[in-house]
C-alpha cells in the first residue's frame, strides 16, 4: 500500500514539536551502500557523510541495502553493525531525522535496529513532499517486474511468517546462508548486464500513477541517471563502491534550489 506524508521540519519523527525551524535545511537521499567489514574505504566514507556532510542536512533518507545482508537484529551483537547504529543515532542526537527504508538485501531491518540507529522505518514505496516537490521514493527492486523469479522470491521473503520461522533459526547458520547467497552474488556480478535486471517502463509509470508524483527516486539497479519519463523525472541513486575499480557513491540534494545529484566529498 502506497502511504505518504508531507515531510518539513522533521527530527525525531514528531514534526514541529519544540524543535527550532529547519525550513532551509536540505533533504539527502542515498542507497545502496552494502556496508560490510570487507569495503573499509566505503564503510569510512560512509562514516564521513553522516558525521560531516549530512550535518547541514534537516533528514538523511536511506532508501535500501544499507548493509550487504541482513539476517535479523540479533545482528548488533556485531561489534562493526553496533559501531554503525551508534553512528546512525548520531543524526538525531544532532536534530537529524534519518529515514531507512527496506532494500533486497536488508529487508529484516527491524524495531530493534530502528531504535538502536534513531531512525524511522520508511514503506516502499512512500511518498513525501519536499520543498514543494511530490516525491514517490522506493527501493527500486519492486519496479524490476521483468525479473520473474526474483519477484516471487521478493513476495515469500517479505511474508511475515516466513520471516518468523527464518528468524528462528539459529544465528550462526542464517549468518553462513548469508554469506553463502553473497558469494553467488558476488560470482553473478561477472556476467553481462541484463535490461532483466531493470526497471520496467510499465511498473515506473504505474508508480507515477499511483502516486501522483512528478518525480521518482530509487536505487537498487546500481545504474545511476536522470530520466525523462511520460510521467515525470526518475532520479536512480548511485551505489557506493570505493574498494573495488573505479570509485562510485553519491546522493541527491532537494532544497529550495530543486533536486541535484552530488558527488561524495
Amino acid at each position: 500500500m502506497l502511504q505518504e506524508t508531507p515531510l518539513r521540519s522533521v527530527a525525531a519523527g514528531v514534526p514541529g514539536e519544540g524543535q527550532r525551524p529547519r525550513a532551509a535545511r536540505p533533504f539527502f537521499f542515498l542507497s545502496d551502500i552494502h556496508l560490510s567489514e570487507a569495503i573499509p574505504h566505503t564503510v569510512a566514507a560512509f562514516e564521513h557523510f553522516i558525521r560531516v556532510t549530512a550535518e547541514e542536512a534537516d533528514s538523511v533518507f536511506i532508501l535500501g541495502d544499507l548493509f550487504e545482508y541482513w539476517v535479523g537484529d540479533d545482528m548488533l551483537i556485531e561489534p562493526f553493525v553496533a559501531r554503525i547504529a551508534a553512528l546512525l543515532h548520531t543524526l538525531s542526537e544532532r536534530g537529524i531525522a534519518l529515514y531507512i527504508m527496506h532494500g533486497n538485501r536488508d529487508f529484516l531491518l527491524g524495531k530493534r535496529f530502528m531504535k538502536t540507529a534513531g531512525a524511522i522505518w520508511l514503506p516502499d514505496p512512500f511518498v513525501i513532499t519536499a520543498f514543494g516537490i511530490r516525491v514517490a521514493l522506493a527501493h527500486g527492486d519492486a519496479l524490476c517486474t521483468a525479473d520473474h523469479g526474483y519477484q516471487f522470491f521478493r513476495r515469500f521473503a517479505r511474508n511475515r511468517f516466513a520471516q518468523t520461522l527464518f528468524l528462528a533459526s539459529p544465528f550462526r547458520w542464517r549468518q553462513k546462508l548469508a554469506e553463502n547467497m553473497r558469494a553467488k552474488s558476488e560470482h553473478g556480478r561477472m556476467r553481462p548486464v541484463s535490461m532483466k535486471y531493470d526497471v520496467t517502463s510499465k511498473a515506473v509509470a504505474a508508480l507515477f500513477r499511483k502516486s501522483k508524483a512528478a518525480t521518482i527516486i530509487h536505487g537498487h539497479t546500481h545504474l545511476p541517471a536522470r530520466h525523462r519519463e511520460p510521467g515525470g523525472t526518475r532520479w536512480v541513486l548511485p551505489d557506493w563502491d570505493l574498494d573495488h575499480g573505479a570509485h562510485r557513491g553519491g546522493y541527491l540534494r532537494i532544497d529550495a534550489d530543486g533536486v541535484r545529484a552530488l558527488p561524495l566529498g
